[in-house]
């Protein structure tokens, strides 16, 4: 027996249409019932619960019960950062601009926020010198724990747990990194809490808010550019 990973499994668990919308519209980290997924990838309640069934066992979803009601959802970010990293082979839309908005432009990847707009902010935390690269690894230098702190990130909270504090996760649409991990994490909760970025309803879709415009060209002197939005 081969002792790679057996990728094929878990090929066979992406190859299917109706898994493939199921698992993207978790990616915001919203937690969903089989009715309401069955309706988003246009099947069958039963159909989606076999589906469901299959993702779970493949141990990239989880399922939460409460009261009568079952809800999945991404099993962890370290998989949501996967299944974003994945979308970089999939084919891609010509873009028919030199600017983007919706979900190109900023999105939350599972926790964390992605699109043009996240690889803006990371390319400028590290010109500014905020950030160093260590391989897939980002670390705070001095100055960038003093703008983290003066921004409001829970630092702490960003370092706990077992998981990474800043990897640099390949974006689909960008094909450039953004940030992921605990810091990622820490900065889209902040961006959402004073409102710099608003959740689009039913989708992982962020909205640049005029504050938060502002608030990133006075915070990292970056200039969101304007926004073309497709036919």
């Amino acid at each position: 027996m081969s002792p790679l990973p057996d990728l094929a499994a878990i090929g066979a668990l992406l190859g299917d249409q109706s898994r493939a919308v199921i698992l993207a519209e978790l990616m915001n980290g919203r937690a969903l019932t089989a009715t309401e997924l069955a309706a988003a990838a246009g099947i069958a309640p039963p159909t989606a619960s076999e589906h469901l069934a299959r993702l779970v066992g493949g141990k990239l979803l989880t399922v939460e019960v409460q009261g009568r009601h079952r809800y999945f959802r991404i099993r962890s970010a370290e998989i949501a950062d996967v299944l974003e990293a994945l979308g970089t082979l999939a084919p891609r839309r010509p873009r028919t601009g030199d600017v983007v908005d919706g979900v190109r432009f900023a999105r939350a990847c599972y926790d964390h926020l992605a699109g043009l707009l996240a690889v803006r902010v990371r390319q400028r935390l590290l010109d500014q010198e905020f950030l160093v690269q260590d391989g897939v690894e980002h670390h705070l230098t001095p100055t960038g724990e003093t703008l983290c702190a003066s921004f409001g990130l829970d630092l702490e909270r960003a370092r706990s747990g077992r998981r990474s504090f800043a990897r640099a996760c390949l974006d689909w649409s960008e094909r450039q990194p953004h940030i992921a991990g605990g810091l990622g994490a820490a900065l889209l909760r902040r961006l959402l809490e004073r409102r710099w970025l608003a959740r689009c309803v039913g989708s992982r879709e962020l909205e640049l808010t005029a504050e938060g415009r502002e608030g990133l060209a006075e915070l990292l002197g970056l200039d969101c550019g304007p926004v073309y939005r497709e036919p």
